[in-house]
């Protein structure tokens, strides 16, 4: 309840970390920076403004995807809890960004990708019209060719 929901438009800058809890839970964490773009009408150009950073944390199947699509550099939209975390460092606090996401797609303004539909998924309603001798049948162990 009251939760902060926001969704970040930007790019991945770490390689995403994966790995399987003690109890096989998977966990995938990376970093992703957003940049503002805007328009300065006195030079006439576009320049770049502020960057928000931040940590993106996945978990179950969504972290098996973040781990079989996503590489550095690919360009993301990202859905999720925002909060902060407080910590210390030297004796000085420090605060980072956090974001715990519960969906994650391409940025398809900046990239074309193939979709590879799991088998362990049933397909949405729409998709039953779909004959299913035309629907993609690559394993999702294969990597998702993201191109920016």
């Amino acid at each position: 309840m009251n939760e902060t929901t926001v969704t970040i438009v930007g790019r991945v800058i770490s390689v995403p970390e994966y790995r399987q809890t003690a109890n096989d839970v998977e966990i995938a964490k990376f970093r992703m920076a957003s940049n503002e773009r805007r328009y300065d009408r006195e030079s006439g150009t576009w320049v770049d403004g502020d960057t928000l950073y931040a940590n993106v944390t996945c978990w179950r199947r969504l972290a098996f995807g973040v781990n079989a699509c996503l590489d550095k550099g690919d360009p993301v939209v990202v859905t999720g809890r925002l909060y902060t975390r407080e910590f210390e460092v030297d004796g000085q606090r420090r605060w980072m960004t956090e974001l715990e996401a519960t969906s994650i797609g391409p940025d398809l303004s900046r990239c074309t990708v193939k979709v590879h539909r799991r088998k362990d998924v049933q397909p949405a309603a729409a998709d039953d019209a779909v004959p299913s001798d035309q629907r993609d049948q690559d394993e999702i162990g294969e990597r998702v060719a993201v191109a920016a």
